[in-house]
């Protein structure tokens, strides 16, 4: 049998043979570019670690995130974070390890991602007084939430929160003194609940009524 010509693989040319050298030429422009946007988000990320262990605040907002990077892990380990700031990435999910390993922390800011949970562990962090988890997935108030009765505010708006355990966050958090839910599709019930709550402040948008519920009609 006559062999493959060469340039071919198992299944025919190779890509790089059969593209023209201008092709060629814009996949090397597009991949090092790429390399070069990913190597400017390890330094960045870098950097503000680097920062964190002088003002024991980490920021790593705006990163273009879509994970929790392990390394951060390792770069804090011998650092007492007091705030962790993870908004405005992509990130999906919050891994249990943040909360084990931030147990000191009392700001954490996850807003503006695509996060639909959070991680029970996260009821470590007994130190935690401020909670934004505005501008994700959530469909729920998380119920980690309701077992860290040190919190003070809780910004959960801009979600898909249709259920609150109203008589349960009242009795779970006696400190919390303030709490967001605006731009949520909150079930009547429910709304209704909040809006006698004067335990803490409660603010909430103008709540809009299903087309079933207008027996006017």
């Amino acid at each position: 049998m006559v062999g493959q010509n060469e340039g071919q693989g198992a299944f025919g040319n190779d890509l790089t043979n059969v593209m023209t050298p201008d092709s060629q030429e814009e996949l090397a422009r597009r991949s090092a570019r790429t390399v070069k946007l990913m190597g400017k988000g390890v330094v960045k990320v870098v950097h503000r670690c680097d920062d964190a262990k002088e003002n024991k605040n980490l920021d790593l907002s705006s990163c273009q995130l879509v994970q929790v990077p392990d390394a951060i892990f390792h770069l804090m380990r011998e650092t007492p974070l007091t705030t962790c700031n993870l908004a405005s990435n992509i990130i999906t999910k919050i891994p249990p390890k943040l909360a084990m390993s931030f147990t000191l922390i009392t700001d954490l800011n996850v807003s503006n991602n695509r996060i639909s949970m959070l991680p029970t562990e996260l009821s470590a962090c007994t130190s935690l007084e401020r909670v934004n988890i505005s501008g994700n997935s959530f469909i729920q108030l998380p119920p980690v939430l309701l077992d860290i009765p040190s919190l003070l505010t809780i910004d959960a708006g801009k979600n898909f929160i249709a259920e609150v355990e109203v008589d349960a966050l009242k009795s779970s958090l006696p400190a919390l003194q303030s709490l967001f839910l605006e731009n949520n599709p909150l079930k009547k019930e429910d709304y209704e609940a909040l809006l006698e709550v004067t335990s803490c402040k409660v603010v909430l948008s103008p709540r809009e009524k299903e087309d079933w519920e207008d027996l006017s009609i």
